[in-house]
């Protein structure tokens, strides 16, 4: 599953790089590494931070643990995939914030289609004992349980793959909002667009804010559905994905609003000729 994640994502990702025009180079050739390395590094990232988690279980069977099928977090899994990211990009001399916003969309579905391994294992993943309809039992999972709890990778997979839409449709504005800005209506027509309440950029997303949104909705999706989750609970009685889904929130509602002043101040003298 996490190999038909990459898949997903980078199909999404070819697109967006193309429609965007990030490179000059074959948009397949940049989806293939965007997500390749990054994701390789977050698999890396997500077991050594589950191995930090678990000290315990490490010296006690450390060969056992660092080479099992499951035991991956998902917040070291997101730091390493991010800096692995931000490296590449770099490296390969694309701007960082957009890159960022193309991969985001590639990013939440992604991520929604790897908790369907989740599901299938029957990992722990899961959620606490239900009585609804579709609740599910893993007898013979890698966590067993004989009681119907809640399907919660499949909850993440349906919000996943609606996040991911969001953020593609604020895209088609951003690019919108690209092409107005560079071939768009001159400066007469702006402040008469202005002054009849009007925008005068369409969609009016800035650079940046597909990846806040990211931030934010992922933030959310994740903090929700802990709390019919399994995890253990450790930092002001949140477990730790809630932590970080908090941490994850305010970095993208920061960036939100500084890229909104930012694009205000932008807007403002074109408006006033």
């Amino acid at each position: 599953m996490v190999a038909c994640a990459m898949i997903g994502a980078y199909f999404v990702l070819r697109a967006e790089i193309a429609r965007r025009g990030i490179t000059s180079g074959s948009a397949a050739a940049e989806a293939e590494m965007f997500i390749a390395i990054p994701c390789v590094a977050g698999i890396v990232g997500a077991k050594f931070y589950h191995l930090l988690q678990s000290p315990r279980e490490l010296f006690a069977d450390p060969l056992g643990l660092i080479f099992s099928g499951y035991g991956f977090a998902w917040f070291g899994g997101l730091l390493a995939g991010f800096a692995a990211f931000v490296w590449l990009a770099r490296h390969r001399k694309v701007p960082l914030v957009d890159i960022l916003d193309a991969g985001s969309p590639a990013a939440a579905l992604g991520y929604g289609i790897g908790r369907i391994g989740c599901l299938l294992s029957g990992d722990g993943d899961y959620g606490i004992p239900t009585s609804l309809p579709w609740g599910m039992s893993f007898p013979n999972g890698l966590v067993p349980t004989s009681e119907r709890v809640h399907p919660t990778p499949v909850y993440e997979l349906i919000v996943a793959c609606m996040i991911a839409w969001c953020l593609w449709r604020l895209g088609t504005r951003q690019i919108a909002g690209r092409n107005l800005a560079q071939a768009g209506p001159t400066a007469p027509a702006r402040k008469e667009r202005a002054a009849r309440g009007l925008p005068t950029r369409a969609g009016g997303l800035a650079r940046g804010g597909v990846f806040a949104a990211y931030l934010v909705l992922t933030g959310v999706a994740r903090f929700l559905v802990e709390f019919i989750r399994i995890n253990p609970r450790s930092f002001l009685g949140m477990s730790n994905a809630q932590a970080a889904s908090v941490v994850s929130v305010i970095a993208g509602a920061l960036l939100w609003q500084r890229l909104k002043r930012t694009s205000g101040a932008q807007a403002s003298p074109i408006t006033r000729q």
